[in-house]
């Protein structure tokens, strides 16, 4: 069965708490992500998410003069600092549990206090249609999709 290291992301993008929110929302338009964990060397400090740069920063629609700047507030302005994580060797079912429990989109996975990688909501999607792929290939499949109305 599926384990947390066999579907985590381990390529990551980090950012420093000194970071602007310009720079972090860059990276994230960059690499098409939506949670960057904040790291200090090589501890992890924080978790910074879509959400709390949009929540952080002021408008388009407000006068340019008076806005707040995503370039003038720091990552550890913004950051998620009490951050939930999952070890490395939890079962995947608990840590899809957690995520549903406290409706958050991420955890940063550690192994032994070392940040090896994070497991999103979109991974566990991944999951679930790898599984139903599965459980078609097992049974007869009608492919009319007709009767669909996706928009």
């Amino acid at each position: 069965m599926f384990s947390i290291d066999a579907i985590m992301s381990t390529n990551l993008v980090t950012v420093p708490p000194s970071a602007t929110l310009a720079e972090a929302r860059t990276l994230m338009q960059q690499y098409k992500i939506h949670h960057l964990p904040v790291v200090d060397g090589r501890s992890l400090v924080g978790l910074l998410t879509l959400t709390n740069v949009l929540a952080a920063t002021d408008s388009f629609l407000r006068d340019y003069r008076n806005r707040i700047h995503a370039d003038e507030i720091t990552v550890s302005d913004a950051m998620v600092k009490d951050v939930a994580t999952v070890d490395v060797n939890a079962r995947l079912r608990q840590a899809a549990l957690f995520l549903e429990k406290h409706q958050i989109g991420c955890l940063p996975v550690m192994d032994e206090g070392d940040l090896v990688g994070i497991i999103t909501d979109t991974d566990f999607v991944a999951v679930a249609i790898n599984l139903l792929e599965q459980i078609e290939s097992a049974e007869p499949f009608d492919d009319d999709f007709d009767d669909l109305d996706v928009a």
